[in-house]
């Protein structure tokens, strides 16, 4: 951003930079997405447990949820 159009957002959005607005948003997001990792990790273990899924199942489902982890992490840096 050019600096009138950084002034001009500041001054916008009620002294908020854009740099600490993306950060908040990124933050959320990472929340979120570990939380719902959490979710996964949970369901994919108790339907193990209670035999409904193999052990395999329950490995490739968090994989899966640690694989979009590591995507998230990487673009939201």
């Amino acid at each position: 951003m050019t600096p009138a159009q950084n002034a001009a957002f500041t001054a916008a959005s009620g002294g908020v930079s854009p740099a600490a607005l993306l950060t908040a948003i990124a933050g959320i997001v990472l929340t979120l997405a570990f939380t719902w990792v959490a979710w996964v990790a949970y369901g994919a273990y108790r339907a193990w447990g209670e035999g409904a899924i193999s052990f395999y199942d329950l490995m490739w489902a968090l994989i899966r949820a640690s694989a979009l982890l590591m995507v998230l992490g990487f673009y939201l840096r």
